[in-house]
């Protein structure tokens, strides 16, 4: 059951109450009332700003995901033996099948068709009749070298690629993540973690979770909805699995003044969950970018991150904006903020930078930005050496969320 929401009520506000820039008072000047909607309870209190967000997370055994960690465990092989190694690789899956392409420029020596089967024997494939087997599925590798065309611009220290990228903070968590996604990575991490333990030893490796939480007054109130979806044996009763799973994963996980008896909970709303990994879907690098930011609660400027070393700018600017809003919010200059910048292929300063702190801000945003300007590099070369991004670091960062997580380089705390 959905909470009742409050009546909505049209209220006429003499317009000297209004709080309103000097501008738009000027605007209504010749106006004596404004027309203002309004949120009232039954207790005739204002509640303005309730609405309801959902974000989802997937486990590392979600085909995209598996194709996300093969892509990056080559990326990081390639970087243990050459930190200068320039690397862009895809990965696809299909029933038993898997596909490596891309360009790989390297002085490193590495076996790509055992990563990919280490990397999918980690994760847990082992049954190609239910999802995937590390011992007999088909690899078929691609790689070529990078082209010289993008090689010339990058090696004088310009962006690998044109685009824009977007970095986000705010204060709803402890680790300045919306509260959406910050649960719902938690609870996939959780399910993973129950498997592998063996605490739940009928689980498979594919799953998802997806949580809704109400806001009110722009801050999380409550979770309206949780949703899990976990690959699992043949003949596991749904009812086990629906009790097993509230009592060791969810209840672990969600804070209990978060949930209350009108918290809608589902748990593998099919019923079955058997076929999964990429017998039950392709897979692909880079086709969760959302469960790998902020879960829609942010922009996105629509590069993915894995398989890509930091001279690509869709990775490392992303990574670097995320620390730079993150800073700005955890220094008390606002309690939101969003950043974007734009580059071109080859050149090394951002075409522009943008700002918004949803009007938390306590200084202009013009002002923001130019501290910014001041404190940063954010060429590719300033980025790199900043956030040291050619160490072999990027499978930590692969599954539930490429932010959030203290121990990664760019979610460092400085003062500004």
């Amino acid at each position: 059951m959905t909470p009742q929401q409050p009546e909505l009520f049209k209220v006429l506000i003499p317009t000297k109450y209004i709080a309103l820039s000097d501008k738009k008072k000027r605007e209504l000047a010749p106006l004596q009332y404004a027309k203002v909607f309004l949120f009232i309870n039954k207790k005739g209190e204002n509640v303005m700003g309730i609405f309801y967000f959902t974000s989802e997370s997937v486990t590392e055994g979600h085909p995209d995901k598996l194709c996300d960690y093969i892509s990056d465990s080559i990326l990081d092989e390639c970087l243990k033996q050459d930190k200068n190694s320039r690397v862009a690789v895809e990965t696809f899956v299909s029933n038993n099948n898997v596909t490596i392409a891309g360009q790989i420029t390297t002085k490193a020596n590495i076996n790509v068709e055992q990563i990919a089967r280490d990397v999918i024997k980690e994760v847990g494939f082992d049954n190609s009749s239910t999802d995937m087997d590390y011992r007999t599925c088909n690899i078929n590798i691609d790689i070529s070298k990078q082209s010289p065309d993008i090689a010339m611009g990058v090696d004088i220290g310009g962006a690998g690629d044109q685009g824009i990228m977007f970095g986000y903070a705010c204060d709803e968590t402890e680790n300045y993540m919306p509260y959406a996604i910050d649960m719902a990575h938690k609870l996939s991490k959780k399910l993973t973690e129950v498997r592998k333990s063996g605490e739940i030893g009928y689980l498979r490796p594919d799953g998802k979770t997806q949580v809704t939480v109400e806001y009110e007054n722009n801050k999380p109130k409550r979770i309206e909805t949780i949703l899990i979806s976990t690959q699992h044996n043949e003949n596991v009763d749904i009812t086990e699995i629906k009790k097993d799973i509230t009592e060791k994963v969810i209840l672990k996980v969600i804070p209990k003044e978060m949930i209350d008896k009108k918290t809608n909970i589902y748990i593998n709303p099919t019923g079955r969950f058997v076929i999964g990994g990429p017998l039950g879907d392709t897979g692909l690098t880079g086709r969760k970018i959302i469960v790998d930011t902020y879960g829609g609660y942010a922009r996105h400027g629509g590069g993915c991150f894995s398989g890509k070393d930091a001279s690509k700018v869709d990775r490392s600017a992303a990574y670097m904006l995320r620390h730079i809003a993150k800073n700005i919010v955890a220094n008390g200059y606002a309690k939101k903020c969003e950043i974007q910048v734009a580059y071109a292929i080859g050149m090394k300063e951002p075409l522009s930078i943008y700002i918004n702190t949803f009007n938390t801000g306590i200084i202009p945003e013009e002002e923001i930005v130019d501290l910014i300007k001041n404190k940063f590099n954010l060429t590719p070369d300033g980025i790199i050496d900043y956030l040291q991004l050619k160490d072999p670091i990027y499978t930590k960062t692969t599954n539930y969320g490429h932010f959030g997580k203290e121990y990664l380089p760019w979610e460092k705390i400085i003062k500004l």
